[in-house]
């Protein structure tokens, strides 16, 4: 399934890295940037995320939320979120559900990993239509945090 601007945003519930569920449609009346990244502790996620943690200001001042999802566990999330002090949920898609729904899931991943987040950007606006929509097929590649800017500036 592929995502695009004007499509609703599938509504989902996952369970955040301190282990509350967490839905979509709980920040409704946000712009939300949805984040899919493929593993916690590895080095571009780890840029990708830090990225977001040191620009969180400028997302605040957009009235943007910002939502990460990897398939990793809660306790994983949990300790990398620790580790890199991140200051927005990190979410697991440890069933491959969300990912999958937008479109943000490699069948086939590096060392025979089946079943890994893609690396993918969302906006999403206030009312849950999707206004930007990016998913990278090359994990070492980041999003287009410009282009995110400038669609969160754009709705505000």
């Amino acid at each position: 399934m592929t995502i695009i601007p004007g499509d609703k945003a599938p509504n989902f519930k996952l369970f955040s890295s301190d282990k509350q569920e967490t839905s979509l449609a709980d920040y409704r009346g946000k712009n939300v940037v949805l984040l899919f990244f493929p593993l916690a502790f590895t080095s571009v996620c780890t840029t990708e995320l830090c990225t977001m943690r040191d620009n969180i200001g400028m997302y605040g001042k957009l009235n943007a939320q910002i939502l990460a999802v990897s398939v990793d566990s809660p306790q994983t999330l949990n300790k990398f979120k620790e580790d890199q002090k991140l200051n927005f949920p990190l979410l697991s898609d440890f069933n491959k559900e969300v990912s999958r729904a937008y479109g943000s899931l490699y069948e086939e991943f590096v060392m025979g990993m089946k079943g890994v987040s893609k690396r993918s950007a969302f906006v999403i606006d206030k009312e849950g239509t999707v206004r930007y929509a990016e998913v990278l097929e090359k994990a070492g590649e980041l999003p287009n945090f410009e282009a995110i800017k400038e669609t969160l500036t754009a709705l505000n």
